[in-house]
Formats: C-alpha cells, structure tokens, sequence
C-alpha cells in the first residue's frame, strides 16, 4: 500500500463506508478498503468499479464459516425477541437461514477483475482460494485476534496482517466465534504479533487520537486503521439514529454482544442488549438475518434501544466533518 500517511479507512460493513466515505479518506491520504460484507456479487462490482477512479484501494471479504445451527436454541431465541418485533412491526422467522455471503461468486470476480488487496475477516478459506487471489496479482492480507491466529494465516502464505484488538467497534474477527473477547488494549497484540512475523502488519481497535495511532506504530504496526471515528463523517453512510447515539450522553460504554447478529461485536450498550444479553446464542449468519429487519426498521423509526450501535471504545471522539479532516488530525503527531 503506497500511501502518503500511515493510516487505513477501515471497511464498515452494512453501509457505514460509502464510496464518498472511501474516496475523501483516500484523497487525505489513506488507505481504504471497500466492505465487501453482505454485498452481492453484482453490487460489489459496481463499487470496485467506482473505486477504480480514485486510486489504489481495497476489498474485504467476509470468510464463511462451517458451524451448523441449533435449531431449538434459534427457535427459542426468536420467541424472546417476539416483543422487539412487536414494536417494530415485523414478524420473526423461527427457521434459521444461513449463506456464504456469496463468497465464491466474489472471490470469482476479485480473480478476474483484480484489486490491489483484499482483506479476509472472520478466518482463512482454503490456501487455494488465496493463492488464487495472489496469482491474479493481488496482495492478501487476514484479520487476526490473538498469536495463534496470526501463526495459522503465516503459514497460509498471506502477504500481511489486520491485527485486531478487543476494544474495535463492530463484528470482532475471532476465528472461534464462541470465545468470550476479554476487554483490552490493541498494541500489547501487535507487539505480541510483530515478535512472529516481519509481514506488514495494520493495526485495529481503540483508535481515539492521533497519540493512540503513534502508540500504534510504535508497537510494531507499519499502519493504523480507524473505523469508528470516521462513523459521524459527511461522508459516512451510518444511519441518523446511529450517529446520534455516539454523541448522547445516554450511551456511556461499550461491550461485546451476540444480542444482534449471534457472533461477537462490539456496541454501545443499549437497551436490546440488556434485554437479551443473558439468553444469546452463537449462531451467525442466522441472528444476523434473525434480526436484520427488525434492526433496519428501529434505525428508520429512530429508535436507538433496538439496533445496533457499532462502536469501538474510542467512540466519544468521533466528531462530526469531513473525514479528511478527522484523517488529517489522526495523522498530526507523526
């Protein structure tokens, strides 16, 4: 990634980072990665081909995972959330659904259309995948938790590491969707992972400043990635309700939830969250489309105690602006 500063505009799935969004961080000197998450094929296409205007940039691809679903622990979870659904006015379906994410129609066209990186998120997909993605010209680089983690995509053969944090805001990257994420800070990992590998390494999580990006680099990140602070932008495509809520003095932390989607994420604690967090269940992508309409419904209605409010622990620094300027701030002190 030849870019003038140090900093990555980290994909926002579900259409937080817009092609504008992507476009100002780039023109302010950036790296961003597109969110390939929950896109069809076809739409994923018309976005790279938009990107490919401004500059070099990105994909990130969601990696399909293999657990089967529980179906009468998903029944059960539905029946509990059958009063959200009320006052939102949509009916749950107790039958799980589950995809890929169209993940082989995807990496088929990022094969024959190549970008300079994509980014896998949520584990590895077969080495041949990658190294599909390698011979089309393209550099590969996983989203990585813990050391073992980044042991396991090394010996794959990818060409660097996302090494994300615990206090990132969104669907955290673990591979093992069961494992409870502890509350910590990001560059002890990327210290941990630089002792591994001399692959390049972007750092994720808990970006609030440009002293938390120079901690970054200095613990090892050859670049730091920012998310959430880029969430209340000109630019962003986050939803009115979503906004707002980062800057109400309502909301006043974060935590790791399944409430939503049935994989861990990390959001500000609201009152669906309360509400569900004794009885949720690992069980993504089905959650995720569990919930979904109900979710889009509460963003419309403004009702923020019923979506989910991605953010990351830096949150109460998000400001509003043109993302070149939050860009511009983050780059101050290097």
């Amino acid at each position: 990634m030849n870019t003038e500063l140090p900093l990555v505009a980290a994909p926002m799935a579900g259409g937080a980072t817009t092609d504008e969004l992507a476009a100002a961080a780039t023109s302010a000197g950036a790296f961003a990665i597109l969110a390939g998450g929950y896109l069809s094929a076809a739409a994923l296409d018309e976005r790279i081909r938009a990107a490919r205007v401004w500059g070099d940039f990105g994909v990130n691809l969601f990696v399909p995972g293999t657990d089967t679903v529980d179906g009468t622990a998903f029944a059960r979870y539905a029946d509990a959330l059958e009063g959200e659904a009320r006052a939102a006015g949509v009916e749950l379906d107790p039958v799980p659904r589950t995809d890929d994410d169209a993940w082989h129609e995807k990496l088929a066209l990022l094969c024959a259309q190549p970008v300079p990186v994509v980014s896998l998120t949520f584990g590895l997909p077969d080495r041949s995948d990658i190294g599909r993605l390698q011979r089309a010209g393209t550099a590969v680089l996983a989203t990585v938790t813990t050391s073992t983690e980044a042991r396991a995509a090394v010996e794959a053969g990818v060409d660097g590491l996302v090494v994300q944090g615990p206090s990132a805001g969104g669907h955290s990257a673990t591979w093992d969707p069961n494992r409870r994420i502890t509350d910590g800070q990001t560059a002890p990992l990327v210290s941990a992972v630089r002792a591994i590998t001399a692959l390049p390494l972007i750092a994720a999580g808990g970006v609030d400043g440009p002293a938390s990006v120079t901690e970054l680099l200095r613990a090892g990140a050859d670049s730091v990635a920012v998310g959430t602070l880029l969430l209340r932008t000109d630019e962003s495509g986050a939803s009115a309700t979503h906004r707002a809520a980062l800057a109400s003095p309502a909301y006043t932390d974060t935590t790791m939830t399944r409430t939503f989607t049935g994989r861990p994420a990390r959001a500000l604690r609201n009152g669906f969250i309360a509400r569900h967090e004794a009885h949720e269940i690992t069980a993504y992508p089905a959650v995720h489309h569990l919930t979904r309409e109900l979710r889009r419904r509460a963003a419309e209605a403004g009702d923020a105690d019923r979506v989910h409010l991605w953010a990351g622990t830096g949150y109460r620094a998000a400001q509003t602006g043109p993302a070149a300027h939050v860009i511009r701030a983050l780059a101050a002190a290097l």
